[in-house]
């Protein structure tokens, strides 16, 4: 295990070397797909075997996604190149915070009530570029079993009467309790474990219908949960 989790981080690593070597050229003259390229293939080499069922989002599309492991960012990212809504504390180790940052990541404080207004102004501008943006309103992985709850606070934003908001389902089937985080492990061990699993996993991306614009944000909160929720048959 411990052996396959090496040589696949090794792959992760020579993929990032060529990905970001190009990708620093790339940026200089527009929109770079390389960081698209080289999630997608981060997850491929992690096992994910990734297909999609649904309309997929387009730029100016709040992507509202179930939690279930570190690898729903990759895969997501590899299927639509949205920009993701992470905790800051994420951006605390300097590799990190620049890949993040040269995917659009938004970083954002949800325990800093004071900083909502500079939170969704810093979300606005990223969810009008040309990117989707995904916010996991969870606000952490699950460990795989159910559903928790969304949070409203950062769903005020799709108030907005011309922001789609589309719920998007990421369906691990019978394997979701092997891929989330239980209590008590680390994300370390997390990490390895996942890297050291024998084998693929079939992950399937539902992208669901885009919910009713203009609603207020628990409305919404609410819909997604439901919408989600009954995809994946859980409570």
């Amino acid at each position: 295990m411990k052996l396959r989790a090496l040589l696949r981080l090794l792959a992760i690593v020579l993929l990032f070397v060529a990905c970001a070597s190009i990708h620093l050229v790339v940026r200089n003259f527009g929109a770079s797909p390389w960081p698209r390229r080289f999630l997608r293939g981060t997850g491929w080499i992690a096992g994910a075997r990734v297909s999609a069922v649904g309309p997929r989002p387009r730029g100016g599309t709040l992507i509202v996604a179930n939690h279930v492991s570190w690898l729903d960012i990759p895969m997501l990212a590899g299927a639509t190149d949205c920009a993701f809504v992470a905790k800051d504390n994420l951006g605390d180790q300097p590799f990190m915070r620049w890949l993040c940052e040269e995917n659009g990541t938004v970083f954002v404080e949800r325990d800093r009530r004071g900083s909502v207004g500079e939170q969704l102004a810093a979300m606005e501008a990223a969810v009008r570029s040309h990117k989707p943006l995904c916010l996991f309103p969870e606000g952490t992985v699950s460990d795989g079993t159910a559903l928790l709850p969304f949070r409203s606070s950062l769903l005020k934003l799709a108030e907005d009467p011309l922001l789609t908001v589309q719920p998007v389902a990421i369906d691990y089937g019978g394997d979701a309790p092997e891929f989330g985080w239980p209590a008590g492990e680390t994300g370390k061990a997390n990490f390895i474990r996942l890297l050291g699993r024998r084998g693929t996993v079939a992950v399937t991306l539902r992208f669901l219908d885009p919910l009713a614009p203009g609603q207020d944000r628990k409305a919404l909160t609410s819909q997604s949960r439901a919408s989600i929720a009954s995809s994946l048959r859980l409570a």
